[in-house]
């Protein structure tokens, strides 16, 4: 999405799978989008930094412990005056299938020091599995 638009893209995806289909599509489309297999736990020694960081689906799998490694680790990844967007399944969504609901208050307090949370709304995932549809929450979080 980003490549499309012009801009420097990087995708990090633990799964090789993931990341080669990225690749493929980008090569099909003919977008200059850069994928590397990584962990997202592991941000802060990769040394890159970014103004915008986008995650879609991965907020959500984290349990407390590691959602506090990943946030520090976005602390060294999104440049001062930088925008991490998220969009995180939301309490909201009925049933127990699926990744871990997260609530507006869980997502203030992960990055209530050295980020401002500008905006959380009211958001959908598309599915394909399951109901077609989840609730989710769409956040724009300025790191200070």
């Amino acid at each position: 999405m980003a490549a499309a638009r012009g801009l420097d893209a990087v995708g990090i995806d633990a799964a090789s799978t993931a990341i080669a289909m990225a690749r493929a599509k980008a090569d099909r489309l003919g977008l200059g989008a850069q994928f590397v297999v990584g962990d997202a736990l592991a941000l802060a020694e990769w040394g890159e930094t970014f103004d915008t960081v986008l995650d879609s689906g991965l907020f959500h799998v984290f349990d407390d412990t590691d959602r506090v490694r990943f946030v520090e680790g976005l602390r060294h990844t999104v440049r001062s005056g930088g925008t991490y967007h998220l969009l995180c399944f939301s309490e909201h969504q009925p049933g127990d299938w699926g990744p871990r609901r997260v609530a507006q208050a869980e997502i203030r307090a992960a990055f209530a020091e050295g980020w401002r949370v500008d905006s959380i709304e009211a958001a959908e995932f598309d599915m394909t599995i399951g109901p077609g549809r989840a609730a989710a929450w769409l956040a724009a979080i300025a790191r200070l």
